[in-house]
């Protein structure tokens, strides 16, 4: 693509030794820059592109997408906020992909990754292709493998890449986790979503957001960028229902779901059980009974959600109730990888998620058994959360054992420091702390017999653990495996 018409979706703009190159790819790491891409100058918290902007061009590229005008002799399109207007460049670069697929955005704290794989089940049973992107990476169909996935909502430039791949395949309809992040810096920009959906809002992200109603303001944006002919699907239950509704532009339709608020679906007669959730939704004048191999109040919300969302695009109710029954739990959601105790995995990392999986998992608590939690809180992240969560473990758990998380630069002991001073009362029978977390898994076994209900929360799907300036291999399932069935 000629650099003319690269630049062409842009507003403002200056050049610098502008020549019509031709571009061939587009990088914003100097280290994997290739022989013909521009080369994208981001400002980040650590590291500043323009520095390595000769390296890019020593490794290949032909021209420079900038904030300043730097003293290199090749083409240079300059502009305000390199970060936010990647999308504009990566679109343009990609043919607009967006337009040729159905796309649907689904933003919330907790619920996005499983609500977007029961939309892609519901759809492939409705006989149609349905990619879907997000945290556990992208996949072109619910039996294709994960790609992986640096962030919750991809960079621009690999975000508009898998959407042409998937236009290009003939994927008629791609489902999107949205994180705050990506609305707030743009990187969603130029996608042309047909629908939204909101999951709900609880604290977390707060060391960037800084409070709750910024963090809502992000958010919003997703809903505030529909076009008229598109649709909106809202948790009612959830105190921003309202105004996420009040964001949403005159000429898209409204679907809202929820248990305890009138909602355009409805659940109720809610039982729990070990092998699932079984319940009645109302929606359109109709009552049907869905039995769910999902579990907890938190996995009814994500099926409403869904059940929604397919609704709105028009699929058959029939086709919906038979693809979410015949659906398994997404990995590291809830995910149970050993009965005798039963032993559950989760991603649950804010205080709101904590919560949701601790309730879940006392449901189906025989009353002679204990409840045990183990979970830790990730470095470098919003501090405040830890002493709720701390609480939140100490109220609705028999036995809690502290450890680390994602640690990242901070001293593990501090993290648990933070998380202890949440705590009522430290008795040395009930709460316990092991920073390693491959040896506080190992605890476990000491202190549950075979009735007890383990949950290990907060990495779920994760292989990795971060320990100051190395990752590592770490993964709480296969840890799990190993203490209690031994494999």
């Amino acid at each position: 693509m000629l650099l003319s018409k690269l630049v062409g979706l842009l507003g403002e703009y200056k050049t610098k030794n502008f020549k019509d190159v031709e571009i061939s790819g587009l990088s914003y790491n100097s280290l994997t820059t290739k022989q013909g891409d521009i080369f994208i100058c981001i400002r980040g918290e650590a590291v500043d592109g323009h520095k390595y902007a000769k390296s890019a061009i020593e490794r290949g590229a032909v021209a420079l997408f900038c904030e300043e005008e730097l003293p290199i002799d090749v083409p240079q399109i300059i502009v305000e906020d390199t970060k936010r207007t990647m999308a504009n460049i990566a679109s343009a670069f990609y043919n607009e992909p967006s337009k040729d697929i159905n796309l649907i955005g689904v933003t919330g704290t907790n619920g996005k990754t499983t609500v977007t794989h029961l939309v892609q089940k519901i759809l492939e049973e409705n006989n149609e292709k349905c990619a879907l992107i997000g945290t556990l990476g992208y996949k072109l169909s619910s039996n294709d493998e994960y790609k992986e996935a640096k962030h919750t909502t991809p960079q621009p430039p690999e975000l508009q890449r898998d959407l042409r791949l998937m236009a290009d395949k003939n994927i008629s309809n791609v489902v999107m986790e949205v994180s705050s992040h990506s609305l707030e810096q743009k990187r969603v920009g130029c996608c042309n979503f047909n629908g939204a959906v909101f999951t709900n809002l609880t604290q977390d992200h707060l060391d960037y957001h800084i409070t709750m109603r910024n963090y809502f303001k992000a958010k919003a944006l997703l809903f505030e960028g529909l076009k008229e002919g598109s649709f909106a699907v809202i948790n009612a239950d959830d105190e921003y229902a309202k105004d996420f509704v009040g964001v949403v532009p005159n000429g898209v339709k409204v679907l809202t779901y929820g248990v305890k608020k009138e909602a355009d679906v409805k659940a109720s007669d809610i039982n729990f059980s070990i092998d699932g959730a079984k319940l009645t939704v109302k929606f359109n004048d109709k009552l049907e009974k869905l039995n769910l191999h999902l579990n907890g109040m938190f996995s009814v919300y994500n099926v409403l959600a869904a059940f929604a969302t397919a609704l709105a695009m028009g699929v058959d109710y029939k086709v919906i109730i038979k693809a979410l029954e015949n659906t398994k739990s997404v990995a590291g959601r809830f995910e149970i990888v050993t009965k005798k105790p039963l032993v559950i995995i989760d991603y649950a990392h804010t205080p709101d998620g904590l919560e949701n999986v601790l309730k879940a998992a006392r449901e189906i608590t025989p009353s002679t058994s204990k409840l045990i939690c183990l979970f830790g809180c990730g470095g470098d992240r919003d501090t405040t959360k830890r002493p709720k969560m701390g609480k939140i473990a100490d109220e609705l758990s028999d036995k809690v054992v502290i450890s680390s998380d994602n640690p990242r630069s901070e001293d593990p002991q501090l993290i648990i420091s933070d998380i202890m001073t949440g705590i009522k009362t430290v008795d040395i029978q009930r709460i316990f702390v092991e920073p390693d977390r491959g040896e506080a898994i190992k605890f476990l076994k000491s202190i549950c017999n075979d009735e007890d209900v383990v949950v290990i929360a907060g990495k779920g799907h994760e292989d990795y653990q971060i320990l100051k300036n190395e990752t590592i291999h770490f993964d709480d399932r296969e840890e799990a495996r190993k203490v209690f069935i031994g494999v």
